[in-house]
């Protein structure tokens, strides 16, 4: 998907405002350039005293575009501005959505202040496309038009001097801006999203930085990239005087040309005297909308980048994609069958080697190894966030290739050892995991997990704030609390991925036994690289640099 067609399927919902919106600003732009030209021949053929009569078709024109003008420019911004938003809500949902389907094995490529700033700053580019850059253009192209046929019917000198004063301003001053800054107004948008992900690395770092004293060198990198940005903005501030410059340069340019030219004509007898005010303050009117299109180009190269940085996460590929003729998802009870299994996250390098396992209703499997072995990319595979590159993963003997992802995940719920608890109440954390819960559900999956007491000790009970990322809680807390999420979900198959990662270990013996108590009744993939306190689970496997090595336990 290219930039231009991204653009387009984006504005096809609101096109007919925004050509209503360009109709309003042409009709806008035409009144001020009639009110100019009108005024200024009633102005001059007032001063010879004429009867009155002779002037009030004059005299009711400069009302009526005077109004007209007003009237039509706050359509224009209402209806345009109205139209854009739309685009830009409608764009904001569809890049949501995209983020939706490729995370997390297809985002392995974007950092996540960069995604956060497209899906922000970038996504107004849109904005900018429509209201800034195509608008202007649009009105500035047909007004323009008429101005010099209107001036070159009168004076043809002056006429073609105001084309080329236009052709200066509206082409030739975008031209020059974009060979001098062309290269840093393109490099705007990824150095915002280089110094996001810079500011956002050092603040949820700093912790770490301070204590190891690192925190010189990340502010330093930092000061780089703002160094950098601030750079490229002055280059594109620089441009941007320049081309008012040129602006006020060719505005005079014709005023002048036309004025010379005018008179030569008024002294030759072919052109009235009163016509003389329209052709030289005509110019005066078509460049104050025509003033804007050297900004709008340099808008245009900066939108075009953001587009472009939008239209990589939509061409993104798929790392499991949706299944043209989707299978029945089977009633159940399930069994999970990794079958001579090879996966990997990205090209270079292969996370499992003819792996297989399986999962069988309502088994508890453990699945251990070392860091890098593989494991949480077995759960990536069975919630269907990946699919391998050979062999299958099937539930219920149907190859998940085939099931929709959003149903398979109905079913095998994942609950990741940084599992995300908002900046919100524990009961909303809660509900999360099912809106319509009642308060006796929330407090019995919060009795499952160990937390009830604790909840029902805390100064504001369920309606407690539980700090950005869960800070107020303990490691252990948070992910207890995750878990009464999970079940409130009722998902039939559970993975656990490392719930007791960063715990001593008597905690982590503890915190084990009631998350598989907790789980009583469904089928639990548990994931974790200590093999001690695992007495409670059916199996244990162990996996090794992405092979399956042995087993260590097996309970029938």
């Amino acid at each position: 998907m290219s930039w231009l067609t991204l653009l387009r399927t984006a504005s096809r919902p609101a096109v007919g405002g925004l050509l209503v919106a360009v109709l309003a600003g042409i009709g806008a732009a035409g009144a001020g350039v009639g009110l100019m030209a009108t005024a200024a021949w009633l102005i001059s053929r007032a001063a010879l005293h004429p009867p009155v009569l002779h002037l009030m078709v004059a005299i009711v024109a400069v009302r009526a575009f005077g109004i007209g003008r007003g009237v039509l420019r706050y359509l224009e911004r209402l209806v345009g501005h109205d139209a854009a938003l739309r685009v830009l809500g409608e764009l904001r949902v569809r890049l949501f959505t995209e983020l939706d389907r490729l995370a997390p094995a297809g985002l392995t490529a974007f950092r996540r202040a960069d995604l956060v700033q497209r899906l922000v700053s970038d996504v107004e580019a849109v904005l900018d496309m429509c209201t800034r850059v195509v608008l202007p253009y649009a009105v500035t192209v047909v007004v323009g038009a008429g101005s010099v046929a209107l001036v070159g019917a009168l004076v043809p000198i002056a006429g073609l001097t105001l084309a080329v004063g236009l052709l200066v301003v509206g082409a030739a001053v975008p031209l020059l801006q974009r060979a001098a800054t062309g290269r840093a107004d393109a490099r705007l948008a990824p150095l915002r999203g280089e110094l996001a992900t810079g500011t956002v690395d050092l603040l949820h770092g700093l912790p770490d930085l301070v204590a190891n004293g690192a925190t010189r060198h990340y502010l330093d990198r930092l000061t780089e990239a703002d160094r950098r940005l601030r750079r490229a903005e002055q280059r594109s501030a620089a441009a941007a005087g320049t081309a008012a410059a040129v602006t006020a340069l060719a505005t005079g340019l014709c005023v002048g040309i036309g004025l010379v030219a005018g008179a030569v004509a008024v002294r030759n007898g072919d052109l009235s005297g009163e016509l003389l005010a329209v052709v030289v303050l005509t110019p005066l009117a078509m460049f104050e909308a025509a003033a804007g299109l050297p900004a709008a180009a340099q808008r245009f190269a900066g939108a075009r980048t953001s587009l472009r940085r939008l239209a990589e996460v939509f061409t993104a590929p798929s790392p499991a994609p949706a299944p043209e003729q989707p299978a029945q998802v089977p009633d159940g009870p399930h069994t999970l069958r990794l079958e001579a299994l090879t996966a990997r996250w990205t090209a270079d390098r292969t996370a499992l080697r003819d792996v297989s396992l399986t999962l069988e209703p309502g088994r508890r499997m453990a699945l251990v190894g070392p860091s890098g072995s593989g494991k949480s990319t077995v759960a990536a595979l069975l919630v269907r966030w990946l699919d391998p590159v050979a062999g299958r993963v099937t539930l219920d003997g149907v190859d998940l290739r085939r099931l929709p992802g959003e149903e398979v995940r109905r079913i095998v719920g994942y609950l990741p050892e940084d599992a995300y608890l908002f900046d919100t109440t524990v009961e909303e954390n809660l509900r999360i995991g099912r809106r319509d819960a009642t308060l006796a559900e929330l407090r019995d999956a919060l009795a499952k997990v160990r937390l009830l007491d604790w909840a029902d000790a805390l100064p504001h009970g369920l309606a407690t704030l539980v700090g950005e990322h869960g800070v107020r809680l303990s490691g252990g807390q948070r992910r207890r609390l995750a878990l009464a999420r999970a079940l409130l979900a009722d998902f039939r198959v559970l993975i656990l991925d490392e719930p007791t990662e960063h715990l001593d270990d008597a905690t982590a013996v503890a915190l084990t036994r009631d998350l598989l108590a907790a789980a009583a009744g469904r089928t639990v993939l548990l994931i974790t690289h200590r093999t001690d306190g695992l007495d409670d689970v059916d199996q244990v496997v162990a996996l090794d640099a992405g092979r399956h090595v042995d087993v260590l336990t097996a309970v029938a």
